[in-house]
């Protein structure tokens, strides 16, 4: 599978589009019972069987799309170089590499290069938010323990 590197942000034709897919492709979804439904391409009268999970990823990339957010599709299995995955952390190559040393993030070694799984990567990130958000909790409950915070 190849993909494409060239993200960019959609134009306001792309985004009005999509929106208007997003809303009748959502209220399709609602009637549907259908583990693999058929969708038509009036164009070429083309009908095509499409699994409700795809479907549902495209309800996604719709909405995405109609709020201007650039797409990008990659496959969990996905291995990543050092440097993709520090930019998707948004953090330096150096910083990651320690990460990876340090054992919180699993990694390959492909001769002397590291990779990284794609799942991994935003494994990591998602434990960091919650960490941070809970974070954030606490100290506003500790704020309001010591009278600093009125609610």
């Amino acid at each position: 599978m190849e993909f494409n590197n060239d993200i960019k942000k959609p134009s306001k034709k792309e985004q009005i589009a999509a929106m208007e897919s997003y809303n009748a492709l959502t209220a399709t979804l609602e009637k549907l019972h259908s583990e693999n439904p058929e969708i038509e391409i009036e164009e070429t009268a083309e009908k095509i069987k499409i699994p409700l999970k795809a479907l549902k990823l495209l309800v996604k990339i719709l909405k995405a799309t109609s709020q201007g957010t650039p797409i990008s599709v990659v496959p969990i299995a996905t291995e990543m170089t050092t440097q993709a995955a520090a930019e998707l952390l948004g953090c330096s190559r150096p910083h990651l590499v320690k990460l990876l040393e340090d054992g919180l993030i699993p990694f390959t070694l492909v001769g002397r290069h590291r990779r990284i799984k794609f799942e991994d990567v935003m494994n990591y990130k998602k434990e960091i938010k919650l960490k941070q958000e809970q974070f954030l909790i606490d100290m506003m409950k500790s704020d309001e323990e010591l009278g600093l915070y009125d609610s």
